[in-house]
């Protein structure tokens, strides 16, 4: 999902919390009187966010570890779609689309019913991206409790719908997938803001909601397990009947134990607390009044304080402040408004890049073990094949974490990318490979590439665009992308029809423009960058100034 989204919810927190952290502290300016900004702020605004101060700190803790657990069974199982493809085709899923011909020669799974089954996932993918923008809508507006309680409902009605496709002759299959996919990115992206429960700790528990999410893929892998071990008697109904119990603790918690506002960051509340600092007195406050304002005022100012001046917010705004420099693209488009950035080159391209490399993933996950049935001429060989894939994608979207954070944090953006452009290419040429260690180390690159594209984007966003202007922005990118994603449908039938089961044209048709696209976007923001530096250096030159030197002889020296 592109509701990796997740990764740059974290850059978004980490600079928001960090930059102008000094600039904060020395504007920071306590008077003698205060009242509540309640008078500017509409009160229904106030209503949807939460201090961290204001819960206590075992309550929070446990609603980090909810979040987690629910994220690991629902943010994300139909990109597992690879390992229930083969359970559903066992039970004879679409299988009523097949020719008699294709019957009485056994094909399996026959044309129609494999495009049936993967435009089911296609329409899947596609919601969890154009979904991203409604919810953020939803989220701003009635806090996560409520985004929580539509994900129970929608995973809910998703899980009975399946339970009930096999035995039923109407398509439960396509409306059940897609409430499933649905359901996932309300219950994940509402739970971003829980990283403001514990500010100094946000990139983990950041880090850890991600790793739920990509290892949530591995659902349908148990429930295959399952499927093989008992020889099919916990078949589809039966697994999906007790995964009811998911969107039911979803429900539960969200009622009981999770907040029904999104907690502050530290930035927010540093904000709010400056307003009302530095706001003028009414005069028709009395003097009781008065007294419980500045108590309430000096609390307040402690404890902003002193999160403030930690170590670790210290550490991390001269951190935030090199990593920013070095990116080579910071700022370049801040201040814009979201029009003006998006008529620019640099969300065209990306945007184009994303679309390019959105299809190849999403279509890879969805025809692997076909690709790999004919490249490797065996059905044995593609099983196994298919397995690995089914346990590397969870695995590797986990063991990418570290990694990917420090390219994102030590490299150039314009580095970054081309990393990005570089393994897609090695991976298109890998997927064109008739052998086995081909498949394999395709598979191996493909769970890694996935995460650090993903996060990339948003990284890349969240740098040339700025946080203003982020959501729209961001979430226009991924919204378009997943619209054409359904690009996936036509390349699957010429895949059938045209090439009769081949898929290196498509392979290399999309891996040619990939490079074409990613080069074109390399090579402008590489110029672009440099021209920046040039420009940074040129600053510095002009703006340097003559000083009068202290040795009393009256001349000046340059610096």
């Amino acid at each position: 999902m592109s509701l990796s989204r997740v990764s740059s919810t974290d850059h978004f927190e980490r600079n928001a919390d960090s930059s102008g952290i000094e600039h904060r502290r020395m504007s920071f300016n306590p008077v003698t009187d205060w009242m509540p900004p309640k008078h500017d702020t509409p009160p229904e605004t106030a209503e949807h966010v939460l201090e961290f101060e204001d819960v206590p700190k075992a309550r929070r803790i446990t609603q980090v570890v909810i979040a987690i657990i629910y994220c690991l069974f629902a943010a994300g199982p139909v990109f597992g779609y690879a390992a229930i493809k083969p359970v559903l085709i066992d039970e004879g899923a679409f299988d009523e689309l097949c020719t008699p011909s294709e019957i009485e020669e056994g094909v399996s799974p026959c044309y129609q019913q494999e495009l049936r089954l993967n435009l089911m996932f296609t329409i899947a993918a596609v919601s969890t991206n154009v979904a991203a923008l409604p919810i953020g809508t939803i989220l701003d507006q009635f806090g996560p409790r409520v985004c929580g309680i539509i994900s129970s409902v929608l995973i809910f009605a998703g899980a009975m719908l399946m339970s009930f496709a096999s035995s039923v002759k109407a398509d439960l299959y396509t409306p059940a997938y897609f409430l499933l996919a649905l359901g996932g990115p309300f219950v994940f992206i509402s739970s971003f803001q829980l990283s403001n429960t514990f500010p100094h700790r946000s990139g983990l528990i950041l880090a850890l909601l991600t790793g739920a999410f990509d290892s949530s893929s591995a659902l349908f892998l148990l429930f295959r397990i399952l499927y093989e071990r008992t020889e099919g008697s916990l078949n589809t109904e039966k697994l999906f009947k007790i995964y009811l119990v998911v969107p039911i603790f979803i429900l539960v918690v969200q009622i009981f134990v999770m907040p029904k506002v999104s907690y502050k960051s530290v930035s927010e509340i540093v904000k709010e607390a400056e307003e009302g600092a530095n706001a003028p007195t009414p005069p028709e406050a009395t003097e009781e009044q008065q007294i419980t304002f500045r108590e309430r005022r000096e609390s307040a100012v402690s404890e902003i304080t002193a999160l403030l001046e930690t170590p670790a917010n210290s550490k991390r705004a001269v951190r935030e402040e090199k990593k920013n420099h070095q990116s080579g693209v910071w700022g370049v488009l801040h201040g814009r408004t979201a029009w003006e950035q998006i008529k620019t080159p640099w969300f065209i391209l990306i945007t184009l890049f994303t679309v390019v490399q959105m299809t190849r993933i999403n279509y890879f996950v969805a025809t692997v073990r076909s690709q790999e049935r004919w490249l490797l001429g065996s059905e044995e060989q593609a099983r196994k094949v298919n397995e690995f894939f089914d346990i590397a994608l969870p695995v590797g979207g986990v063991l990418s974490i570290p990694f990917i954070g420090a390219i994102l944090d030590n490299t150039s953006t314009p580095f970054a990318l081309g990393s990005l452009v570089l393994v897609a290419t090695v991976i298109g040429v890998l997927g064109c490979l008739p052998y086995t260690w081909a498949a394999i180390a395709n598979i191996a690159l493909f769970v890694l590439y996935r995460p650090f594209y993903y996060t990339a984007v948003s990284d890349y966003s969240a740098k040339v665009f700025g946080f203003v202007t982020f959501g729209k922005v961001y979430g226009l990118i991924i919204c378009l992308a997943g619209l054409l994603n359904f690009l996936q449908s036509p390349l699957d039938a010429v895949t059938h029809v045209v090439f009769d089961l081949n898929p290196i044209p498509v392979n290399a048709i999309l891996t040619g423009t990939a490079v074409v696209v990613g080069g074109a976007l390399v090579a402008f923001v590489t110029v672009k960058s440099r021209k920046a530096a040039r420009q940074e250096l040129e600053d510095e030159a002009e703006n340097a100034t003559e000083h009068l030197m202290p040795n009393g002889n009256g001349h000046t020296y340059g610096t």
